[in-house]
């Protein structure tokens, strides 16, 4: 492109001044990079009216409704109000697609979307942000269609825009990480098939999200940024090498090993023996994944795995951050019926609260205003001990005592019938 058609952008220079990277800079790049020497009219006009906001500290952008055959969502319409001064971006949608569980790529795939993607659009692209979507962004209303229909032939689909439930994200999980406890991509997928309609037909009252992480980790930051957290777990014994672990702390020293992982422990349950071998008091253990992560080699999670599910999780809208509340302690999945049980739950959350959730009000939200017993009650699931919040740090409760009337409600719950219970979820407590 010739000097004289770029647009001057003063103001935007001096964002690619620092040490860090500038998106300027990246969009410059889309203007003026492509090998063939083509030029890129479209990032030439959004760098012109970007500059032109600057200049005016006025934003030019508004909505409207774009969407493609059958879908109600999964485009973010943007028109220009200076259309006429910037023509070739007065039309800028970003279309959301969503990705395989765990972001597994071939670099086959990845060049195709970036082909259709400089096909139809603007090149400009972000992948998994807070979304979790791939975002296309620039676009005009008529190669919205266009750039669906080639994408959707060879595998993908538009994921969630406005009240509805949202594209859905899972850890890399087990193809390349130790700390796994679960199949994290079949719960994803099987999360994303059943709600599909709800995904491409917003009829709820805002979003929904899911998200699994494979173990307490959550690497996915499931429990504080969704709405239905999956977060793989384990219920018996940590599993310890102890060759191992004398390995390590012959190779680091005792005092290295004691004051960067004993004594970090939050609730002071191990304990380093005199021959150098790790003794784990699992009852107090809280699976804060410190030990786990920092000796792989010689601690592992147990073997009796499952996952946890919390609902309500979510960033600031009226009433600030929250974080998910426990659901389901412990739920085994190892059936097909035990993902179909999880399943059911997602049904019966999202269905209660799109029946008593207000306009514009987060599931977390509605917990908050109707309390939890009520909304348990309401998608069938029974008080359990282990919804409580933080019993060691209340002054508040008696801790005395606390273990066996623990030990008795559990063997209570052991001796009623799934049938007398009526509930699918009873049976998958912690020992």
């Amino acid at each position: 492109m010739s000097d004289e058609k770029k647009h001057a952008t003063p103001m935007l220079d001096e964002l690619e001044n620092g040490p860090w990277p500038s998106f300027v800079s990246g969009i410059k790049n889309l203007r003026d990079g492509h090998p063939s020497g083509r030029v890129n009219d479209m990032a030439n006009d959004l760098l012109g009216q970007l500059e032109h906001s600057y200049e005016t500290r006025k934003g030019y952008w508004k909505g409207g409704t774009v969407s493609v055959y059958g879908y109600g969502g999964g485009i973010i319409p943007r028109f220009s109000e200076v259309g006429q001064q910037f023509p070739e971006s007065k039309e800028f949608h970003t279309l959301r697609v969503q990705p395989p569980a765990g972001h597994h790529y071939s670099t086959d795939i990845l060049r195709q979307l970036a082909d259709s993607w400089e096909k139809w659009g603007s090149g400009l692209v972000t992948f998994h942000g807070q979304t979790g979507n791939i975002m296309f962004i620039g676009a005009t209303t008529e190669n919205t269609q266009k750039f669906f229909d080639e994408i959707n032939d060879y595998g993908f689909d538009l994921g969630g825009a406005g009240p509805c439930v949202r594209t859905s994200q899972s850890c890399v999980g087990s193809a390349r990480c130790e700390q796994s406890c679960a199949n994290e991509h079949k719960i994803h997928r099987m999360l994303v098939n059943n709600f599909t309609d709800d995904v491409h037909r917003p009829a709820l009252p805002y979003k929904f999200k899911f998200k699994i992480s494979g173990c307490p980790n959550d690497c996915m930051s499931a429990i504080e940024r969704s709405d239905f957290a999956v977060i793989g777990t384990w219920r018996n014994e940590i599993v310890i090498e102890q060759d191992q672990w004398k390995k390590y702390v012959d190779k680091k020293g005792r005092q290295h090993v004691i004051d960067n992982i004993i004594t970090r422990c939050p609730t002071k349950c191990m304990s380093l023996k005199n021959d150098d071998t790790l003794e784990i008091d699992d009852r107090n253990c809280v699976k804060c994944m410190h030990c786990l992560n920092v000796v792989p080699s010689a601690l592992s999670p147990g073997e009796d795995r499952g996952v946890s599910v919390l609902i309500g999780g979510k960033r600031t809208l009226k009433i600030g951050d929250l974080m998910g509340t426990v659901i389901v302690p412990f739920m085994k999945l190892d059936t097909e019926s035990d993902y179909e049980r999880l399943v059911e739950l997602a049904e019966s959350s999202i269905d209660f609260w799109a029946e008593n959730g207000l306009e514009h009000e987060r599931c977390g939200e509605m917990i908050e205003r109707i309390g939890l017993v009520n909304f348990l009650d309401g998608i069938g699931v029974e008080v359990d001990p282990n919804m409580i919040d933080h019993p060691r740090e209340s002054s508040y409760v008696r801790m005395d005592g606390w273990d066996e009337e623990a030990i008795k409600w559990f063997e209570q719950k052991r001796d009623q019938s799934l049938a007398a219970a009526g509930s699918p979820f009873g049976n998958n407590t912690t020992d």
